[in-house]
């Protein structure tokens, strides 16, 4: 049984769409790939990070960016939202998407169970094609566990792993750090991983 073809769009199209549409949608190839609404408990963990590298990186050369701040990959064509991203120096867009950034410094996915393998996988290859492109941070909502890949001078990337909550994320090129008591602000590990510490 052969596969229903999939409709393809240009880049004009996606970006007239997007201007218009009430959710969010990659696109690739061609194709647009609806992104599904994060959970309240990645919501609180990309909240508080964008917060606290708010409030480090203020009055300096790097500011970061939200989810709603589309990044263009002009050499693979990829048009994505990253949960966090951050750009250091001056701001610099696409030539036909000028609502997009192609300059980030580092990115930021909080890992859900329907994007960990992408972000692991075919997402990162297409991010490292970005020149400005130095770390790459994965937070697992899980537990308490980040990974920061760092791009080396010969071009591979060095994983260091941080795990437990006395831990400190080091984001040596913005001489940034951040606890994961901030990290993790509002949430609760133990018998039951999936809730938020809320009180009223």
């Amino acid at each position: 049984m052969s596969a229903i073809p999939q409709p393809r769009y240009s880049f004009e199209e996606y970006l007239a769409r997007e201007r218009v549409a009430e959710e969010r949608s990659e696109f690739y190839r061609g194709q647009i790939f609806a992104m599904a609404g994060g959970s309240p408990r990645h919501n609180t963990i990309c909240l508080s990070i964008a917060s606290a590298l708010k409030s480090r990186l203020r009055g300096g050369p790097c500011r970061p960016f939200a989810s709603d701040q589309r990044l263009r990959i002009p050499t693979n064509g990829l048009s994505t939202y990253p949960d966090i991203s951050v750009v250091c120096g001056e701001l610099k867009f696409n030539e036909i998407d000028h609502d997009a950034i192609v300059n980030p410094k580092v990115l930021v996915e909080v890992l859900s169970p329907s994007t960990e393998s992408y972000n692991r996988g075919k997402k990162f290859d297409l991010y490292r094609e970005l020149p400005s492109l130095q770390e790459y941070i994965l937070v697992s909502q899980d537990e308490a566990l980040v990974e920061r890949f760092v791009r080396q001078d010969d071009g591979d990337w060095l994983l260091t792993v941080f795990k437990g909550m006395n831990s400190v994320l080091e984001l040596g090129t913005i001489a940034c750090h951040l606890s994961f008591a901030e990290i993790y602000e509002d949430i609760s590990f133990g018998p039951d991983e999936t809730q938020l510490n809320i009180t009223n």
